[in-house]
């Protein structure tokens, strides 16, 4: 698929792709990190996913060819492999497994996205903060020292964004986990101790803790 577009490389916190652009181009990531991410009426911002190597961003756009849903931008340094907008669909056409792996990748965003909403509406930042450590664990973590060390340049500030709530209600939380033992946090550095017992807390169940 290399040749089917360009390679570039983005510094961190560029933005890829805008909120409402009529471009249809997709990038597909080789390495590094992305958000994807909406502005809120207050100026902030609200994550809506994380995106790694492999995946690629803007390609709702590139089929459907309405405007941009959702901004892109780098956590990191990202390198990826931009393909014009009618060279993506021609691909998709011409092969029937990258046709079936795309549509399965939209179809687990969306189940991803009902999931978000659900937790938006019912559950605590507690809760949803638990249950986005699981899934950076999951994804990125590394074993280290008894833990699992989260491989991933996300600010609290981005942390909270990316569970809908606000930097200090995140910061609260994450002291109620450290004193439960759950995580470990330093400069620029977090890991998670126990992982059962956040498993526990995104499902609904308590573990003696409350935010």
């Amino acid at each position: 698929m290399t040749d089917l577009g360009a390679r570039h490389a983005y510094p961190p916190h560029e933005v890829l792709l805008a909120e409402g652009d009529r471009t249809t181009f997709v990038v597909v990531l080789l390495s590094g990190w992305c958000t994807v991410w909406t502005p809120t009426e207050r100026g902030g911002r609200v994550i809506l996913a994380l995106r790694r190597a492999g995946e690629a961003v803007g390609d709702m756009a590139a089929l459907d060819g309405r405007p941009r849903s959702a901004s892109v931008s780098t956590l990191g340094p990202v390198t990826g492999l931009v393909v014009p907008g009618e060279r993506f669909r021609r691909f998709l056409a011409s092969r029937p497994h990258a046709n079936a792996l795309m549509m399965s990748q939209l179809t687990e965003r969306l189940r991803s996205a009902d999931h978000e909403r659900r937790a938006l509406a019912s559950m605590t930042v507690l809760q949803r903060l638990a249950g986005r450590l699981v899934e950076l664990a999951d994804r990125t973590g590394r074993p280290e020292n008894e833990a699992v060390t989260l491989r991933l340049p996300l600010a609290q500030h981005e942390l909270a964004a990316s569970v809908g709530s606000t930097r200090e209600a995140v910061a609260k939380a994450l002291r109620l986990l450290r004193e439960q033992g759950l995580v470990r946090t330093g400069p620029g550095t977090l890991a998670v101790a126990d992982l059962d017992p956040l498993r526990l807390l995104a499902a609904g169940q308590s573990h003696g803790t409350e935010t």
